[in-house]
């Protein structure tokens, strides 16, 4: 990063806030070292080649030293609770080994081994946290694991703590809430590469460490850059009021879709007097539309699920925990802490449709909606994650849609065309970037950030319109209570000024791309097509994919379109091709080529030996450097 330091108005707007903030309350403070066992040193995890896929302590020296003015005191505060790592003591039984990657591992103690509940991102963060709670509790063996839901960072290391052959013979069964699977994989691979590329920006993982860089991202630090795995679940929870007894512990189970994840559950440890909460109630506002992409989440269904949540299990629990941050102690507490939670996103969907309802559209609602005193008076309500300005945005878009109904809006220049009109409707490069170093200079830098856009999507070379809109871009971040939007302002600054980072944690790894259904497998086939470069292409094939056993596909190309189903197609197929699974795979997603899979005796074609050439041909494989802050 550059030596910028924070403006006079940022570092104002800061230190006004470490005056009205209640930082006297350490309630948190005291909640996030409470237990606490051990750690590693150094809190550096690396990968087999030796590669550093976490650095717990590039953090640490940094966040010991007085807040500086280009960091936001309230996000100050959430980095240096998050940052804690190690293991700590939940309850009797119960551990999280916390801080050593975006999410926590939690370990529940059985009659013979132990339960592995979201095993982290990686295999290697999770195999030094499960390394580092054998250290304190002793060497027992892995008896089962559960998925809380199907974001990566909860299932992602599990091949850090168990084995193929753990699974298969029995030994480890593996729980997940239903349809797990599903959502795992398809939002790993259909919008993958666009979701990882941008979650680049969100997470910071690439900025260098420090008060004009990154620090955190409200629900974690960051995403480690170690190995994504997946083994399947061999249990799937359907309902709620489930019970299973795993290694001679009992668990009740309370499912909720739709929630954080399309996939998710919480359940109770009535023995332990534990409840955890998956990633439904965590220490911050969450998003109810990551800045990374996903579907809108649904904050009614969200209030309804935590609301039968406090029915379900607040008589029966003395403890909560989630998959991020630091438990809540105290049946009252535990209690006032969901109520707050669910309050939070029922205010912001009921108060988004109110006001939608009365003609305002998302922008301008996100400008006048603030949370109640009783809400921002608790620190876990703050935006540290999501935020209420893009949260009800989401809301909108999840009734309304991307249209405000203003025919101007209708029908808008992208945005190279539109930036060429601004720059000539303001006079000119050099009269834009006067309006927008005064703007900048008043403090406006939402303002001069839009100008300079327009300019540098005009001019992408522009090196003073790249320069003052990394500028403002910076001053943005520095007075970012969000962390995800602190990263997302830092990381378009250093792409301006030092080119693309590209993407440094891919979750389209093997594991997840093994386990696409075959129906997925031609559908990630098929957003590759390039419509208009196909569109007077034929091509139909049927195939036989061997794996276990043999299964049947048929894929027709026509009007750019690739259309795909089970078994053999009703119109003749130009040719019939027998292949391996794993090298359909290989091929869809570019790791070989046809001929090369011919050559080693993977596929054959009985037909036309030219049909996959014409297939394959017009496939526009997806680009995870492409482009944000330029053109």
């Amino acid at each position: 990063m550059t030596d910028t330091v924070a403006s006079a108005g940022v570092a104002a707007a800061n230190a006004d806030l470490q005056d009205r903030l209640p930082f006297s309350d350490t309630t948190d403070t005291r909640n996030a070292d409470r237990g606490f066992i051990g750690t590693i040193r150094p809190a550096q995890v690396r990968a087999d080649d030796g590669r550093v896929v976490w650095d717990a302590d590039a953090w640490a020296d940094v966040l010991r030293s007085p807040r500086p003015d280009t960091v936001n005191p309230s996000l100050w505060r959430q980095a240096q609770l998050v940052a804690r790592h190690g293991l700590y003591e939940v309850t009797g039984g119960i551990y999280q080994v916390r801080g050593l990657d975006l999410s926590n591992m939690t370990v529940v103690e059985g009659r013979e081994g132990i339960i592995v509940i979201d095993p982290l991102l990686c295999a290697e963060t999770a195999a030094a946290a499960l390394a580092l709670y054998r250290r304190h509790r002793g060497d027992r063996p892995v008896t089962a694991v559960i998925y809380t839901h199907s974001h990566a960072d909860h299932f992602g290391g599990v091949r850090g703590v168990i084995t193929d052959d753990d699974v298969t013979s029995g030994a480890v069964p593996i729980l997940a809430p239903e349809g797990f699977l599903e959502h795992a994989v398809a939002e790993n691979v259909y919008a993958g590469t666009a979701m990882a590329r941008r979650a680049a920006y969100m997470y910071g993982a690439a900025l260098p460490i420090g008060a004009t860089g990154q620090l955190g991202a409200g629900l974690g630090m960051t995403v480690s850059t170690g190995t994504v795995t997946l083994i399947p679940p061999t249990q799937d929870v359907g309902t709620t009021g489930h019970e299973a007894v795993l290694d001679g512990v009992r668990i009740v189970f309370q499912v909720t879709p739709g929630t954080e994840a399309p996939s998710e559950m919480n359940f109770l440890f009535p023995d332990h007097g534990a409840l955890c909460m998956a990633e439904n109630a965590t220490r911050t506002l969450h998003n109810l539309l990551t800045l990374r992409g996903a579907q809108v989440r649904d904050p009614h269904a969200w209030a309804a699920y935590l609301q039968e949540s406090i029915e379900l299990f607040a008589d029966s629990a003395d403890v909560v925990f989630a998959s991020h941050h630091w438990p809540t102690w105290g049946r009252d507490e535990l209690v006032a802490y969901l109520s707050e939670q669910r309050d939070l996103y029922a205010y912001q969907h009921d108060q988004t449709l109110r006001l939608l309802n009365q003609g305002y559209v998302g922008t301008e609602i996100a400008e006048i909606l603030e949370p109640p005193p009783g809400l921002v008076d608790a620190w876990h309500t703050h935006g540290y994650y999501g935020s209420i300005s893009h949260n009800v945005k989401a809301v909108y878009q999840r009734y309304m849609g991307w249209f405000d109904g203003n025919p101007a809006h209708l029908w808008q220049h992208p945005p190279e065309q539109a930036g060429r009109r601004y720059v000539d409707a303001m006079g000119g490069p050099e009269a834009l970037l006067t309006v927008a170093r005064r703007a900048y200079d008043e403090g406006d830098f939402r303002w001069a950030a839009e100008l300079t856009g327009h300019l540098v999507f005009a001019e992408p070379g522009n090196a003073a319109a790249r320069e003052l809109q990394a500028a403002a871009f910076e001053q943005l971040g520095f007075g970012a209570e969000n962390g995800p939007w602190r990263n997302f302002y830092l990381t378009g600054a250093f792409e301006l000024r030092h080119g693309n980072i590209g993407t440094p944690t891919v979750t389209a790894s093997p594991d997840i791309l093994a386990q696409l259904s075959l129906g997925q497998i031609f559908d990630s086939m098929a957003i590759q097509v390039d419509g208009p470069r196909a569109a007077a292409t034929q091509a139909g094939i049927d195939w036989t994919v061997t794996a276990e056993d043999e299964q049947h596909h048929w894929t027709r190309l026509s009007n750019g379109v690739l259309v795909h189903g089970t078994g053999i197609g009703r119109e003749p197929a130009d040719a019939r091709i027998r292949v391996g699974r794993s090298a359909l795979i290989a091929l869809v997603t570019g790791r070989s080529t046809p001929d090369e899979l011919e050559r080693s005796g993977d596929l054959a074609i009985d037909g036309p030996t030219d049909v996959l050439a014409r297939l394959f041909g017009v496939l526009d494989p997806p680009d995870p450097g492409f482009a944000i802050v330029t053109p």
